[in-house]
């Protein structure tokens, strides 16, 4: 027999390899830590509140997910009748980041950033599969210094970016698509949870001034 016509199909071949990485993908979703979850939500609403800024780093992938992920804050969290939020990517700028890279260092193109533009009281997150990127590493601890707080969306064994950012929403896998995917996905659930919870607080304020406007007609009736 040919040994040719032995072999599986190139479609069954492609569909046991795809259908093995959405599985893989499935089980490493459903390991999400839901408290670091919880609190870069938290982050990102006081930061709204108190009408500070969020910036955003990452490289490569995680580069166009840092800037997916700004654009979803600010546009799809955004919610009629409250202030948005002040979302900004630091991998969007190219001629600041090659002009950086080229006279200085590539490690120093987000901290550099940091330190012109971050004030004490923003938010900085950090996207990086590895955790150890140099210039994540760097632009980390220059926004500690300056006195913002900082998120790190990491992988694997977490790296040195584990240790200095104040929340690490780690997914332990060793996969660089897996954690990339992931942490696409953790932006999208949190931009979700966020306009959720502005709803919810735009619906309250609306009933709150419908009731206050109520109690005043009827306390100045009658005159």
């Amino acid at each position: 027999m040919d040994r040719m016509l032995e072999l599986d199909p190139p479609q069954a071949r492609a569909e046991e390899v795809a259908g093995g990485y959405l599985a893989a993908l499935a089980q490493v979703l459903a390991q999400v830590p839901a408290e670091a979850l919880v609190r870069t939500v938290e982050l990102l609403l006081e930061a709204r509140a108190d009408g500070r800024r969020v910036y955003i780093m990452g490289n490569g992938g995680s580069a166009a997910t840092a800037s997916h992920f700004a654009c979803d804050l600010v546009k799809t969290a955004q919610v009629p009748g409250l202030a948005p939020l002040r979302v900004f990517s630091l991998t969007d700028n190219t001629p600041l980041l090659t002009a950086w890279a080229n006279d200085s260092a590539y490690e120093h193109t987000f901290a550099q950033q940091i330190t012109a533009l971050v004030e004490p009281g923003d938010l900085v997150i950090g996207i990086s599969a590895s955790g150890n990127s140099p210039n994540i590493v760097a632009g980390i601890a220059a926004a500690s210094a300056i006195g913002a707080r900082t998120v790190g969306l990491l992988g694997f064994d977490g790296g040195a970016s584990r240790e200095l950012v104040d929340v690490a929403l780690h997914i332990r896998c060793d996969n660089y698509g897996l954690v990339e995917d992931t942490h696409l996905a953790v932006g999208h659930a949190i931009t979700a949870t966020l306009r959720r919870l502005l709803e919810n607080q735009a619906r309250a304020e609306d009933l709150g001034a419908s009731s206050s406007c109520h109690v005043a007609v009827a306390s100045g009736s009658g005159g």
